[in-house]
């Protein structure tokens, strides 16, 4: 009876390791057939019994489930991706060759993955894309961390991208050396590839061309100066004053840089440290309009309306397009009316107070007179700015320009259409 019961047992073992190696062998033809999802049922079948295969086939299992879950390699999610990053580990621990190919291509999913979902501006998912695979390299590939935190940031997840940011300022990350460009075909536009393994995949797929690589410089500026970004937004300054030194360390004449510093002291409120430093950029940068707007902007802010002018007319002397600039030099010669209107209101109906108003309607005139070139090229080259041609027809109006009056009238009607 015992012999019996023994002969039953081995029987039972051997019909189980029968059948968990036929699942194991359909899920490699499943996956040659291109079938994932066959494959994937076939590797769910077989994993409770996996502790009655031997080496080759455990070896076999975790390689076709790794397969199995990256499929294609398109569209995969980032937890199949993880599944088929773990199950080529174990085949690459037994020594299986192919699993190592595997692991690669895991990579270059995840990366392509992260380039689409940044194209579509999920940037979340593009930066848990681009952290599992710097895990997977090992934290060899710290490149891939440093977008991950890029991405974090652009999410506004400040605490992710911190997390990452942090990381790569402690190893002393640089990030200079080599860029890998490739021009998308359907769009015309070049991407950045992550890797050289991943832009020699993308040609080969026929969705991309002109491969090329360019040198890149060192990101250390760049890490700090986020950080300090981040810092600001959440109003912690003292971080950020701390981390922007750091940055300023690293690339003491970096104008973008020195802009992000200008900007986190005039977020802070202090307006004259903003001018300070703008200052300092404006030398770096004479022919910058942009600086000397934002010079303006920030000049008017702390009232000081005749610098403010000046900056403005010079931001229209190096961009005459420029119509923010006209715009803002418009309502400050405006500003001046308002003394005039005031002391018109005060005055009396003696023969002094009739003659000062006169005076002063004159004054009023000669502002709207000053104004007008401004708005007209405005105008003439955006025929379109709603706020400059009504602002144009008041002004005709208080004039008695009655022709210009019309010509305005016309245009706010020809919009309306």
């Amino acid at each position: 009876m015992k012999t019996n019961i023994l002969t039953l047992g081995l029987s039972i073992l051997s019909l189980t390791a029968f059948a968990q190696k036929s699942e194991i062998r359909d899920a490699g033809d499943a996956v040659e057939d291109g079938n994932y999802s066959q494959a994937q049922q076939a590797i769910s079948q077989a994993e409770p019994m996996l502790s009655e295969a031997n080496d080759k086939w455990t070896e076999r299992f975790y390689l076709y489930k790794g397969q199995a879950y990256l499929g294609s390699g398109e569209n995969v999610s980032l937890e199949d991706l993880n599944t088929a990053a773990q199950a080529f580990q174990k085949a690459a621990d037994m020594g299986v060759e192919e699993a190592q190919d595997g692991l690669v291509a895991v990579r270059n999913s995840l990366v392509q993955g992260a380039i689409n979902d940044q194209n579509s501006q999920e940037f979340t998912k593009a930066a848990e894309k681009l952290h599992t695979s710097y895990q997977l390299s090992g934290k060899r590939d710290t490149i891939h961390l440093y977008y991950a935190a890029n991405n974090a940031v652009q999410a506004g997840d400040y605490d992710m991208g911190l997390e990452y940011l942090n990381i790569l300022k402690e190893e002393g990350y640089d990030g200079s050396g080599v860029e890998y460009i490739a021009v998308n075909t359907e769009t015309g536009e070049e991407e950045m590839m992550a890797s050289k393994e991943q832009m020699d995949l993308m040609i080969k797929t026929g969705n991309y061309s002109d491969p090329s690589e360019r040198q890149i410089p060192s990101k250390k500026g760049d890490i700090a100066s986020l950080i300090a970004r981040i810092y600001i937004s959440e109003e912690k300054y003292d971080e950020a004053i701390a981390a922007m030194e750091d940055a300023k360390r690293e690339n003491p004449n970096d104008i973008e840089l020195m802009q992000a510093e200008a900007n986190m002291y005039y977020n802070m409120g202090n307006k004259e440290k903003y001018n300070e430093i703008m200052e300092e950029v404006i030398e770096l940068a004479p022919d910058n309009a942009s600086l000397y707007y934002n010079l303006g902007v920030n000049s008017a802010d702390l009232g000081n309306q005749e610098k403010a002018m000046s900056y403005y007319e010079k931001a229209i002397e190096l961009d005459p397009d420029m119509t923010e600039a006209k715009l803002n030099m418009v309502a400050l010669i405006l500003s001046k009316e308002r003394e005039i209107i005031e002391e018109m209101n005060n005055l009396g109906m003696g023969q002094d107070d009739n003659k000062r108003y006169e005076e002063l309607q004159e004054e009023r005139n000669d502002v709207y007179k000053e104004a007008v070139p401004y708005l007209e090229a405005i105008i003439v080259k955006d025929a379109s700015n709603v706020e400059a041609i009504r602002t144009a027809k008041n002004i005709y109006t208080q004039l008695g320009n009655e022709e210009k009056v019309e010509e305005m009238d016309t245009l706010l009607e020809n919009l309306s259409q």
